[in-house]
Parts: structure tokens; C-alpha cells; sequence
């Protein structure tokens, strides 16, 4: 008999993640966003660790290594890099969420709010955006033209943010003191209530 090794599944897609939730699976949900972006609607039963703070090593030292986890962000791209830094941690057993929160909100799943204390990231992108580009084109037409520089590079900068979905700006803003605490608790130690609603 012929036996074939299979790799371990290593993407869900959220409504397969929602039967599981709904069947008490107890599964291990790993958010790796910001604290404003959870906030503003995370997965049910959901973790919060950024991925600038998640340490595999540590996290891993709570997390049963016999256990899947299950890791998502906003639509993908945090959670296979966090998923990169459990397997350079030596741990295979992660999966992560096909494309993410979004994709769990687009299917109409339900998710958890929070009383967010400031304003979410990308508006405050939007705003720091308005007015340095407001600003360098204000000092290109009373100056000199040499400030148009300023709005063109930004312009560059939101073009590249749209193409790959990095925006410098934002894992900038991400790590204002602001935006790191919630409800007055580091960022790192926030935990949800468990369950579907």
C-alpha cells in the first residue's frame, strides 16, 4: 500500500472558520492588526497581537503546539507573515484566514465592535495625507515650484500603498502612542470575550 504524506491545511476560508467557531471547536484565533483596526471589527473570539510585537517564541509558549492556529488581519498579507515567523519558530501548525477580515465581513459573518477611543488608521492616514500634500502645494504656488515635490512623492506613496497594499504611513501610525493602547492596556494583552453572536 502506497502512503502519501500530506502537507496540513494551511488556509480556511471564513466560512469553513465559521462553522468551526459555531460548532465550539475551540478554536485558536489569531488577529495580527492593529489595535484601532480590531476595534473597529475583529472576528468573534479573536486574539489581538500585532504583528510588530507577536514574538512566535513567546506567544508560543501558551499555545498548545498540538492546536492549529488560526491567523488573520485585514486581507492576508500580516497573517502569512506571521505565519512565517511561527515556522522559523519551528511551529508548522498554522492557518491562515483566506482573505482575512474583509473577506469574513464580505460574507456577511458577524464581528465584534469596539468603543474605539480615536480615530481609525486610515483616516488618520487620510488626514496627515491631506494636509502635508494641502501644504507642499501651498508652498509650491506662494515659493517656489520646487515644494510640488512634496504632493508628488506623496502621490507616489498612496499609488504603491494601492498596488501592493503596504502603506508606510500607516505601520507608522500604527506604532503612535495613540494608536497602541486600548482602553487603557497595552496593546499586546488585549483578548476578546469568546463566542458567536
Amino acid at each position: 500500500m502506497l502512503f502519501i504524506k500530506t502537507q496540513p491545511q494551511t488556509v480556511v476560508r471564513p466560512h469553513e472558520l465559521a462553522r468551526l467557531l459555531a460548532a465550539g471547536a475551540g478554536v485558536a484565533l489569531l488577529d495580527v492588526r492593529t489595535p484601532g483596526e480590531f476595534a473597529a471589527g475583529h472576528v468573534p473570539g479573536a486574539r489581538l497581537v500585532p504583528l510588530d510585537d507577536l514574538d512566535a517564541g513567546v506567544f508560543l509558549e501558551r499555545h498548545a503546539r498540538s492546536q492549529p492556529l488560526y491567523v488573520l488581519c485585514q486581507t492576508g498579507g500580516r497573517a502569512r507573515k506571521a505565519v512565517e515567523k511561527f515556522r522559523s519558530a519551528g511551529f508548522e501548525n498554522c492557518v491562515v484566514v483566506e482573505g482575512g477580515t474583509q473577506a469574513w465581513i464580505d460574507c456577511g459573518l458577524p464581528v465584534e465592535r469596539e468603543d474605539a477611543r480615536g480615530l481609525p488608521l486610515m483616516r488618520q492616514v487620510q488626514i496627515v495625507v491631506g494636509i502635508i500634500s494641502a501644504t507642499g502645494a501651498g508652498l509650491a504656488l506662494a515659493f517656489d515650484p520646487r515644494f510640488a515635490l512634496i504632493p508628488l512623492v506623496i502621490g507616489c506613496g498612496l499609488l504603491v500603498a494601492g498596488l501592493t497594499g503596504f502603506c508606510g504611513m500607516a505601520r507608522l501610525l500604527a506604532k503612535m502612542p495613540w494608536n497602541r493602547m486600548r482602553r487603557g492596556t497595552p496593546a499586546v494583552c488585549c483578548e476578546t470575550k469568546g463566542g458567536v453572536r
